[in-house]
């Protein structure tokens, strides 16, 4: 098969991912999110080896969930460039992207406030996010942070919610579901990791999708799921407008707002000004706990 893309970003998470069937599986140190750490690092290694075997160059792996230290990069191809932790800039994350050519979403999720499988945007605290009165999930906001860079997405896979509210909004990116619907006991995982490896392959080929950077200006509505007084915390921290448990953002440009969210849930003045410190003390935390999770799972007999 001839392909017309060799320098691919992977952006990987956990909730839309092989292993991961509740909310104590997506969290933090516990032994469902170790055992879905795991199912996570075989889905990346799945795709990350079937796109070298088709004649990719190049392969960077941005873990995105939570910690951003959920992968067993030993389980994955040597050859892929794993990253773990969070960068400040010049995407905010994932640091510096030049030379990518083509964005793809493994182990997505839907938009808050939708009815999808763990559905949220950034964060939980959010009951729900809309952008000019419609949802807004993630894939949005990392899409549309890489376009400067001319990086087209071309790949998207989650829960089918999350791939109808991805493919809503970005036109021409390929796509491939998993129906989490029936739980883990019905779900062959080995062969799903087969046809998703096989989809990506497929993508390597799409000369259709563009960089993502739809016209503004963007109002969006957060709903705090913690009320009133939680937004008006929040909204006075940043200075931003706020009527009862909503607050409201305004930006020129998709990627502003990605930007305006992180300052909300992420950020205080006191971490803005040592922001380079506080992301080491944080990724500090993620390596503490993929450590511990690997112990855990040779303890469980589940890895060795």
């Amino acid at each position: 098969m001839s392909i017309s893309l060799t320098r691919i970003l992977i952006l990987a998470d956990l909730e839309g991912s092989s292993a991961c069937w509740s909310y104590a599986a997506s969290s933090f140190l516990t032994d469902e999110w170790a055992r879905a750490c795991l199912g996570m690092s075989k889905d990346v290694s799945s795709v990350v080896g079937a796109l070298f075997e088709a004649g990719v160059e190049s392969i960077t792996v941005k873990d995105f969930h939570r910690s951003g230290y959920n992968l067993f990069a030993e389980l994955i191809d040597t050859r892929a460039r794993i990253l773990c932790g969070y960068r400040q800039g010049p995407v905010p994350g994932i640091g510096d992207p030049a030379g990518t050519q083509a964005v793809m979403f493994l182990g997505m999720h839907a938009a808050s406030g939708s009815d999808g499988f763990l559905a949220h945007t950034l964060t939980s605290r959010i009951a729900c996010l809309k952008l000019n009165e419609r949802h807004l999930a993630e894939v949005e906001l990392f899409a549309a942070s890489l376009a400067p860079w001319g990086i087209r997405p071309v790949f998207f896979s989650g829960c089918p919610v999350a791939c109808d509210q991805a493919t809503a909004v970005i036109e021409n990116m390929d796509c491939f579901p998993i129906d989490k619907s029936r739980g883990p006991q019905s779900f062959d995982a080995s062969a799903w990791r087969t046809a998703l490896s096989q989809a990506a392959v497929k993508a390597l080929s799409n000369q259709k999708s563009k960089p993502y950077q739809p016209e503004g200006p963007f109002e969006a509505r957060v709903t705090l799921r913690q009320g009133r007084a939680a937004a008006a915390r929040l909204a006075r921290r940043w200075n931003f407008e706020q009527s009862g448990e909503h607050i409201r953002l305004q930006a020129d440009e998709l990627d502003q707002l990605y930007l305006a969210l992180i300052k909300l849930f992420y950020l205080t003045p006191l971490t803005a000004r040592i922001l380079p410190l506080a992301l080491m003390a944080f990724n500090l935390r993620g390596r503490l706990g993929i450590m511990w999770a690997r112990r855990r799972l040779i303890q469980l007999g589940c890895l060795s």
